[in-house]
């Protein structure tokens, strides 16, 4: 995702008076274009991809607040639907065998064998995955891998 998409995903929201998605985009254009200022340049795609997931982790966590709350039920809803349109917004997650296999080559490649070894392998692996993973399951892995 770069942030001509991005422009060009509000503008189709607006033209399709789409306000849970015109809203939610609008939140990841304001994220970047503040990191723009800050930076001073452009950002790059794979920026713009993380300013995607802080709004994303954001509003995970206010629809968590929400839940426990329980009583907005038509703001919890609007979250879940928000925290559905980031997701089809991000990248597939590397999961499952696909997951398992990384982990095994990184601890391979780099003659990990211990458990003291197990920060490093995570960081490769989640490198590996571009991110695009869940760490906890990362950490699940190499951990009963080393363990």
């Amino acid at each position: 995702m770069d942030k001509q998409f991005l422009s060009a995903e509000i503008a189709s929201a607006m033209r399709a008076h789409d306000k849970p998605r015109l809203s939610i985009l609008r939140l990841v254009k304001n994220e970047i274009d503040t990191k723009e200022k800050e930076s001073g340049s452009e950002l790059a795609p794979e920026d713009v991809v993380a300013a995607l997931k802080k709004v994303l982790k954001q509003t995970g966590e206010t629809l968590e607040a929400s839940e426990k709350a329980g009583t907005n039920a038509e703001r919890t809803a609007l979250l879940k639907q928000q925290v559905e349109i980031l997701s089809g917004y991000l990248p597939a997650q590397v999961t499952g065998d696909e997951l398992a296999a990384i982990v095994e080559r990184v601890i391979a490649e780099g003659g990990l064998t211990e458990k003291r070894d197990m920060g490093r392998a995570i960081g490769r692996v989640v490198a590996e995955c571009g991110g695009n993973c869940d760490k906890a399951e990362v950490a699940r892995l190499v951990g009963a891998r080393l363990g």
